[in-house]
Formats: structure tokens, sequence, C-alpha cells
């Protein structure tokens, strides 16, 4: 699906349609492999405003308030706020393709792989009342910096990627437009589920348009 490491990107939906090349602010990938605790710590206060807010919601200041640390500390580990929301975002995918597992997995009939990606929307609803994190972002695009345009655009084409090869897993009949047309529709819909959900207060609403994904 992708090679964290590298950063190199192998996916169905065309890179060059999607825009999801390096770009001049963002020239490099990103590691995430080496960071410091401290730095996590700012990633996870982030997360959390980013959801409740939006990319264009917060500040360092808010973030620092929150950590407990001066501004100047936010900016000596993420320099500028492009870089600590493209971090964020690219932590917040990785994340989610560790937790899925490869759509290939032995131990894991289809069915049971496309339960635990509901699962992944329901959880953030259920347990901390806030939205996807790349919902959120996406919402903002045209006023996003590039690179944190890019890094949310790569959870899509990830995502939308595992559920096609699940698809086909499960129904080896489909061509790879259909499974891929059927991805993108599972989301819109668990995306969309997320924000009534959350507008109305009702994880229930989640639930009933969940439960009738045509998968």
């Amino acid at each position: 699906m992708q090679d964290v490491a590298s950063g190199k990107m192998v996916a169905y939906l065309s890179a060059e349609r999607y825009r999801l090349t390096m770009t001049p602010s963002n020239p490099q990938p990103i590691n995430t492999a080496d960071r410091a605790p401290k730095a996590d710590e700012i990633l996870d206060v982030t997360q959390v405003l980013v959801q409740q807010n939006g990319y264009n919601g917060f500040s360092f200041r808010d973030v620092a308030r929150a950590v407990g640390i001066k501004s100047a500390s936010v900016h000596y580990h993420f320099p500028t706020k492009e870089l600590l929301g493209a971090a964020l975002t690219r932590r917040y995918t990785d994340r989610a393709v560790a937790h899925l597992g490869p759509p290939s997995d032995p131990n894991a009939d289809p069915d049971m792989l496309l339960g635990r990606f509901v699962g992944v929307f329901r959880s953030v609803l259920e347990d901390d009342g806030l939205m996807c994190l790349c919902g959120m972002l996406g919402a903002e695009t045209r006023t996003l910096p590039a690179g944190v345009a890019s890094e949310s655009r790569r959870f899509f084409v990830l995502t939308v990627k595992w559920i096609s090869e699940v698809l086909q897993r499960r129904d080896p009949s489909l061509s790879a437009d259909q499974a891929e047309t059927q991805a993108l529709r599972t989301i819109a819909t668990l995306e969309g589920a997320m924000l009534v959900s959350r507008a109305l207060d009702d994880l229930s609403v989640f639930d009933r348009v969940s439960a009738n994904l045509d998968f």
C-alpha cells in the first residue's frame, strides 16, 4: 500500500489527478520515527484542536497553553504551522493504516476488515465526540497550506485503495473502477454520518447509516 519509511506512494488512484506530489513547501518525506516525546505531546494536543476547530481554528499559542510550554518551544519542534499540520496528518494516516493492517491479511476475512474500517470512524465519535481529522481538513482544503492539503489527500488515497483491495478480495468479479467507486462511496458516507451524528449529538445516527452501507 505505502512505504512509510521512504514516503513512496503506491496507489490505484492517480497521483497526478489528486496532486499527491511533494510540494515546494514540503519537499521531503516527513520523518515520524525520531521525534522527541514533547513533540508527540504537541501533536496529541494539536490533533484534538484540529478535530474540534479545524486547521484554521488554532494557533501555536493555543497549543503551547494546552501543553504547558512557551510558544517558542512549539516552534523549536515545528518551525511553522504548516510543518506541524503536515506532521500531524501524516501521523494520523500512518496510525490508521497500521491499525487496519494489510487488506490481504489471511487471519481476517473481508467482512471483518470492513467492520474494522467502520470501527475506526465510530471510535472517534464514541470515545471523543470528535470528527475524523482528515475529514475536518478536507472541508478546509482550499485554505490549507500545500503541505497539509497533500497529507490530507494521502489519507483518502490510501484508505480508498485499502477498501478497494478488500472489496476485490471479497468479490473478485469487481473491476478496479467498480471497487474504487464503492470505496469512495463508503468513505463519503462514513464522513457524512460522522458530521450529522455529531451535529445531532446522537451516535445512533452513525450506527444506522453504517449498518446500511452497500458493501
